[in-house]
């Protein structure tokens, strides 16, 4: 028979709505009906400016954030509902990438994405999008290999025979220990087992490399003698680590790359920071807050076999890291199976060519990093007093900038900057983020920018921002 005529006897159970008592045990209306709906949440988000399945899902938390609310005896009104829903809605919004004015002077700021990048390299971003000759040679119309591009103008660029590109510098030190040396015994100073960003130790790396680690000398001093001594028939290579994030003073002693390539083992050097060259023929002369940072050329130069650096701390390029050396190690390297795991990508690649390209031509004007840091200061104090013309309560302050990054700890460039008084540093700085997308900082009862990591470009901007920061009458 039909479904639901005389011999169906299944049952339909009715489910009587939720109901409320109060302490009196008398009926009352359940508050959880006077909540907006989910698609009421959903219309009031429609400016948020978030994709409706982000809208979709925030209304929902919101909605049942509500719920949670009521069954834990408190009351919540339609009202609260919707600025909650707006409140998370902004926090999303918060979360995703978006440009910022870097006012800290902190010039590879990590938490800001480091080094800016210039006009060649995010034109070559842009044509990279599309296709292009990544694992293709023109000339003869068959499969060629990512190398043959960046890596290729940064070893030339360096007086290396080779040069490889990877992900980050970790990626790079990975890779030429577990090509290298794997199963193998690496000697290295105490003295230079750093641990870099997010927790990641030198030793750490090692391990995973399936390398020995030898630790010779002590925290302060290691001497050639050291090294020598620990050499033996599993010594793969002597590893020196450029200790970039820190700086040691006083009873110190190291041993230079020429030193240890003189024993006659492979030497690998860390040079973390990426200075092409210590003598920075790309400038009119070498700054002096550059003294004592390594030269990948200097220590190509002095015998290492492999030299292993980042992209875009003082190279100025894009997040990358790089490995120059012998040919015949660089290929071994290229050869690894983590080299695809660790591999860089064509927009990557793409920016790391410009940058190189821009280094060849001995043209820093093209690189942000030089052009923000060697700015005079006078030029410097020259834009601050145009800003301050349309502050009120702003002043010229001279300030200490910071290369960042974990490059040149515990030096500082000559800076000058606005400092600008206000009723209450924390929400001035907040509202400065969040209204206005600019990072700056807090001195006392004033927020302060320091100029050198701002381009020119946005002082008109940063003007603006700061007289919406309700500033004290000077």
């Amino acid at each position: 028979m039909p479904e639901g005529g005389p011999a169906d006897h299944r049952t339909v159970r009715l489910v009587a709505s939720p109901r409320m008592t109060d302490p009196t045990g008398e009926e009352t209306p359940d508050p959880r009906r006077a909540l907006p709906s989910v698609e009421h949440v959903l219309a009031a988000l429609h400016d948020s400016g978030l994709p409706h399945a982000l809208r979709a899902l925030t209304a929902r938390e919101a909605v049942d954030a509500a719920r949670a609310t009521i069954a834990g005896g408190d009351s919540v009104d339609r009202a609260a509902v919707l600025a909650d829903a707006r409140k998370r809605a902004a926090r999303t919004s918060q979360r995703l990438l978006v440009p910022v004015i870097n006012a800290t002077g902190v010039l590879l700021h990590t938490n800001l994405g480091r080094a800016a990048l210039g006009a060649d390299a995010i034109a070559a971003i842009d044509d990279a999008a599309a296709a292009v000759n990544l694992e293709y040679r023109l000339d003869e119309g068959t499969r060629g290999s990512r190398h043959d591009h960046s890596g290729f103008l940064l070893a030339a660029a360096v007086g290396a025979e080779a040069g490889l590109v990877v992900n980050n510098n970790a990626g790079a030190v990975l890779l030429v220990l577990a090509a290298l040396a794997r199963g193998r015994e690496v000697v290295v100073s105490r003295g230079e087992l750093v641990e870099i960003g997010g927790g990641f130790r030198v030793p750490d790396i090692m391990a995973e490399t399936g390398t020995r680690l030898v630790e010779v000398g002590t925290t302060n001093r290691t001497r050639c003698d050291d090294y020598a001594r620990a050499i033996g028939t599993e010594t793969a290579a002597l590893l020196k680590v450029h200790a970039s994030n820190y700086r040691m003073v006083g009873f110190t002693e190291a041993t230079s790359v020429a030193e240890l390539a003189a024993l006659g083992s492979h030497v690998l050097v860390d040079a973390g920071s990426g200075l092409l060259d210590a003598r920075t023929p790309w400038l009119p002369e070498p700054p002096s807050w550059l003294h004592d940072e390594p030269g990948v050329r200097q220590c190509i130069d002095d015998g290492a076999a492999i030299v292993t650096f980042s992209g875009d701390k003082l190279l100025g390029g894009p997040q990358a890291g790089v490995i120059v050396g012998r040919a015949d190690l660089v290929a071994m390297c290229a050869r690894h199976p983590l080299a695809r795991a660790l591999r860089a990508d064509k927009l990557t690649l793409a920016a790391l060519q410009a940058t190189a390209l821009a280094y060849l031509d001995g043209d820093a004007s093209r690189i942000p990093l030089w052009q923000y840091a060697t700015t005079p200061v006078a030029d410097l104090r020259a834009r601050a007093a145009a800003i301050c013309a349309h502050v009120p309560g702003s002043s010229v302050v001279d300030t200490e900038a910071a290369a960042g990054g974990g490059s040149l700890p515990g030096l500082t460039i000559p800076s000058a900057g606005i400092t600008v008084a206000v009723d209450d540093v924390d929400d001035a700085l907040r509202l400065l983020r969040l209204s206005h997308r600019v990072v700056a900082r807090g001195r006392d009862d004033r927020v302060q920018c320091d100029l050198r990591s701002v381009d020119p470009r946005h002082d008109d901007y940063l003007a603006a921002a700061l007289r919406d920061v309700g500033v004290a009458e000077a």
